[in-house]
C-alpha cells in the first residue's frame, strides 16, 4: 500500500452505509445528551441556587452562577483534550464510550447536591466527558463519511445539541405543569416524605428530577460499544504513524492552525455563555410573580432551542455555498446586531389584531424597562439561531484543519479550550450582572460586543472549502 502525499485526502476502505448511520447516530445522540445536560443548568439555575443558599442567594447567586458556568467549561476543556488524545491514541469508539459514561454519571449525581460547591464540582466532572465526546463524534464521522457529505454531516451534528436542549426544555415544562402529579407519583411508590420534599422543591420547581435525566445517556454507551464501527483512517493512521502526544498540536507547522481554530471557537462560545445562556435565566426573573412564572424558563429555552437548530443547519450550509470564511463573518455580524436588539431594545410589546404593537413608542433604543411575553420569546428564538449557527460551523471547519493521527487532539483543544475563554468571559458576566443589580439586559449588552473581534479574526486564517481532509 502506498503512502499518500502529505496533503492528499487518504480514502478510507469501503464501509457499508449501514455502517456510517451508525455513527452518524452515536454522534448525533451523544451530543443531543451533551446538549440536553447543557440546558439542565440554564433550566434550574435560579431555583436551584435559591434552595442552596437559602438568604443569601439575593446577594451573590449572579456569582455562583457565573463560577459553576466557568467550572464547567473549563471541564469540558480539560475533557475535550484529555478523551481527544486518548481517542488518537485507542480509538474513537473504545473513547466515546468513557466520555459519555462520565458524563453521564455526574450529571445525574448532580441531583444529590447539597450545596452550590457540591453542585460546581459534580458539573465540572460531568463536563470532562461532555468536552471529550464533542470531538471524538466530530472526527470519527468526518473520517466515515465521504467529503462531499461534510457540510450536511456538521449541521446535524450542531443541530443535535440544540436538539436536546429543547428536549430538556419540554421535559422541564411538562414537570411543571404536571408536578403534582408527579408529586403523588412519588408518594405512591413509598417513596419517604424528605425525599419527596427535595425532588419537588419548595417551589415547585423539581429541578433535582431534572438533573436525575442527566444520567440517562449511560444507556448509549451499550449501544455505541457494540454496533460503532472504527474509522478506517484512525486505523491506518495508527498503524503507520507515532503515538499521538498533546505537544504535537503545537508543532511548528500545525500550531498556527491551533491558535486560530482556538480563537474562532473562543469566539463563538464567549457570546453564548457570557450573553445568550442567561437569557433563560433572565425569561425566569422578568416572568416573576406573573402568570407566566411557572412556564417562563422552559418557553424561552424551547424558543432558543428551536432557534438554534434552524440556525445550525443553515451556517452549515451557507458555509458550502459561500465559503467558510464568509459564512463565520455573517454569522457575527447577524449575532451582532440581533443580540445588539434584543439587549438594549425595551421589548415590551403587546399583540393588538393580530399585530405586534409596541407599548410606549417614544421609549429609547436604548433603555427602558422590559417584560415577559411572546414577542420577547420570539426574539429569543431568533437570537439563538444566529449565535448558535457556529456550531453548525465549527464542526465543519475545525476537522478540515488538522491531519488525521491528531485530528481528534487538535479539534478537541480548539473548541473546547476556547471553552476557557468562555468561563473567563461567563465569570465577568456574572460580575457584571450583580455589579448592575441582577439587570440581565446591560450584561448581555457588553458581552455580546465580543463578535466583532470574531468579524476581524476569520480573515486571517485559512479558506478550506473544496478541498480534502488532511492526512
Amino acid at each position: 500500500m502506498s503512502t499518500p502525499t502529505p496533503h492528499q485526502s487518504l480514502e478510507p476502505q469501503p464501509i457499508s452505509r449501514g455502517a456510517r448511520m451508525m455513527t452518524l447516530v452515536a454522534a448525533f445522540l451523544g451530543w443531543m445528551f451533551d446538549g440536553l445536560e447543557m440546558g439542565l443548568f440554564p433550566l434550574v439555575a435560579r431555583p436551584a441556587l435559591r434552595e442552596l443558599m437559602g438568604a443569601e442567594a439575593d446577594t451573590s447567586i449572579g456569582v455562583w452562577m457565573g463560577w459553576i458556568t466557568a467550572g464547567f467549561l473549563v471541564g469540558a476543556a480539560c475533557g475535550g483534550i484529555l478523551f481527544g488524545w486518548l481517542g488518537d491514541r485507542i480509538g474513537r469508539v473504545r473513547a466515546m464510550v468513557w466520555s459519555v459514561l462520565t458524563y453521564a454519571i455526574f450529571s445525574g449525581l448532580c441531583g444529590f447536591s447539597e450545596s452550590p460547591l457540591q453542585l460546581a464540582i459534580l458539573r465540572f466532572m460531568a463536563a470532562l466527558g461532555m468536552g471529550g465526546e464533542w470531538s471524538l463524534g466530530v472526527a470519527l464521522v468526518m473520517e466515515v463519511w465521504p467529503g462531499k457529505s461534510r457540510p450536511l454531516l456538521a449541521g446535524l451534528i450542531g443541530s443535535a445539541a440544540n436538539v436536546g436542549f429543547l428536549l430538556i426544555a419540554v421535559v422541564g415544562l411538562g414537570l411543571t405543569q404536571f408536578i403534582e402529579g408527579a408529586e403523588s407519583i412519588l408518594r405512591a411508590s413509598g417513596m419517604s416524605e424528605d425525599w419527596v420534599a427535595k425532588l419537588i422543591g419548595g417551589d415547585k420547581s423539581a429541578w433535582r428530577l431534572l438533573m436525575f435525566i442527566g444520567a440517562t445517556p449511560a444507556l448509549l454507551t451499550i449501544f455505541v460499544r457494540f454496533f460503532v464501527p472504527e474509522s478506517r483512517l484512525w486505523q491506518h493512521a495508527a498503524a503507520h504513524a507515532p503515538k499521538t502526544r498533546v505537544r504535537d498540536i503545537f508543532a511548528r507547522n500545525v500550531v498556527t492552525r491551533t491558535v486560530l481554530g482556538t480563537s474562532l471557537a473562543g469566539m463563538a462560545l464567549i457570546g453564548t455563555w457570557a450573553s445568550i445562556q442567561w437569557v433563560t435565566p433572565w425569561a425566569n426573573k422578568l416572568a416573576a410573580d406573573t402568570d407566566s412564572a411557572a412556564t417562563a424558563s422552559s418557553t424561552t429555552q424551547i424558543s432558543l432551542a428551536i432557534g438554534a437548530i434552524i440556525g445550525t443547519m443553515a451556517a452549515a450550509l451557507s458555509a458550502e455555498w459561500f465559503s467558510r470564511r464568509k459564512a463565520y463573518f455573517a454569522l457575527c455580524l447577524a449575532s451582532l446586531l440581533v443580540c445588539a436588539y434584543l439587549f438594549r431594545s425595551p421589548v415590551q410589546w403587546s399583540v393588538t389584531a393580530g399585530w405586534f404593537e409596541r407599548v410606549d413608542p417614544n421609549q429609547s433604543f436604548f433603555g427602558g424597562e422590559r417584560a415577559f411575553n411572546w414577542y420577547f420569546v420570539l426574539l429569543a428564538g431568533l437570537a439563538g439561531g444566529v449565535t448558535a449557527g457556529f456550531y453548525g460551523w465549527l464542526p465543519l471547519y475545525l476537522p478540515e484543519l488538522f491531519p488525521t493521527r491528531i485530528r481528534a487532539t487538535a479539534q478537541g483543544f480548539a473548541f473546547n479550550f476556547g471553552r476557557v475563554l468562555a468561563a473567563i468571559g461567563a465569570l465577568q458576566g456574572g460580575r457584571l450582572l450583580d455589579y448592575f443589580n441582577q439587570d440581565y439586559a446591560r450584561m448581555g449588552a457588553i458581552m455580546s460586543l465580543v463578535y466583532l473581534a470574531g468579524m476581524v479574526l476569520i480573515w486571517f486564517c485559512p479558506e478550506t472549502k473544496g478541498q480534502p481532509l488532511p492526512d
